[in-house]
């Protein structure tokens, strides 16, 4: 089988890429840049492509499906930044893939200890030997009522996680998990909204759950409510975000994604001038930590995207059942 992979990483992803590919028999085509059309023709002849969460727009699917390829396969969990419309009508499947939970669950947990615990705040002052008390009092864990929003693995390795802190825990899925129930207790996303002082985001980003989190769902939550975001920037309206915690109905937030971050993380861009005016207002709070999507960012996650991703395209080629199929 021939894969083309773009946005081939030699720092991390290479040595498994060697590895897998040796171990499956697969020809790799290596391209170290993003998709564009520019470098599109790369991978003619080659039926399927590889790819992480770069834009596949309408334009870019069909200047692949003339190229020949057959699938697409983005080494992500989440696929929204592929136009999968524009897919079906052209024939080019899509597939994702999978990878363990705990490493963007650990980084779940990791965010709502440092956001309740004000960590950015002391870390600021340490840099400048500020160590005085006043303004740095924390809040802990056991004393949260917590709402998941979402109880795919995830979710589930999240509830399973916090359930140690002895935290209430709420939970809302169209499809309730029996594994849940062990320690949380379903709820309407009213109910969550109204009992909860700290929700914590695990979906996939759809059409109807666009700014699934917008003023009307803030005005509901409890005062101070506590905001976590690891899945997927659009879930949460940005603008109300901003409102909720100059009006201090927010009272921390621990992002991992954002809306329009596309273009801009896992590039150096230190030395530019980004049109990125949320993010700046998002960074200067300062109960807003703000990290560069990367709570996936462990050895085991890199290598279980590289392998399921060859695994996915090996799957299609032999006309067998898919389990990261998504079209």
């Amino acid at each position: 089988m021939k894969l083309f992979v773009y946005s081939y990483r030699e720092f991390d992803e290479a040595e498994f890429f060697q590895k897998f590919a040796e171990e499956y028999h697969v020809e790799l085509g290596i391209c170290h840049d993003a998709p564009t059309m520019e470098n599109a023709y790369l991978a003619e002849g080659y039926p399927y492509v590889s790819i992480i969460t770069t834009k596949i727009d309408e334009e870019l699917m069909n200047r692949f499906h003339a190229l020949g390829v057959k699938m697409i396969s983005t080494r992500t969990i989440g696929y929204d930044h592929i136009d999968l419309e524009a897919a079906r009508k052209c024939g080019i499947s899509v597939g994702n893939v999978t990878y363990s939970p705990e490493c963007v669950a650990d980084y779940t947990v990791m965010l709502m200890l440092m956001s309740i615990r004000k960590m950015k705040r002391i870390m600021q002052r340490e840099e400048i030997n500020d160590f005085s008390l006043p303004g740095i009092k924390g809040k802990e864990m056991p004393n949260f009522t917590v709402g998941v929003l979402g109880t795919g693995r995830i979710g589930r390795a999240v509830i399973r996680d916090i359930s140690g802190f002895g935290c209430k825990i709420y939970a809302y899925d169209q499809y309730e998990n029996d594994e849940v129930k062990k320690y949380a207790q379903y709820a309407s996303l009213d109910e969550i909204y109204e009992k909860c002082d700290m929700i914590t985001l695990h979906m996939p980003l759809t059409k109807e759950n666009m700014h699934l989190i917008d003023a009307e769902a803030i005005r509901k939550m409890q005062d101070g409510v506590v905001l976590i975001n690891t899945a997927r920037g659009g879930l949460i309206d940005t603008k109300a975000l901003i409102d909720g915690l100059e009006s201090c109905k927010i009272g921390a937030a621990g992002l991992d994604v954002i809306e329009d971050e596309f273009g801009m993380y896992y590039f150096d861009r230190k030395s530019d001038v980004l049109s990125k005016h949320d993010l700046y207002i998002l960074r200067g709070f300062p109960n807003v930590i703000v990290t560069p999507h990367m709570a996936f960012y462990t050895d085991q996650a890199v290598s279980d995207m590289v392998k399921h991703s060859i695994e996915s395209c090996m799957l299609h080629e032999a006309g067998k059942e898919d389990p990261c199929r998504v079209i």
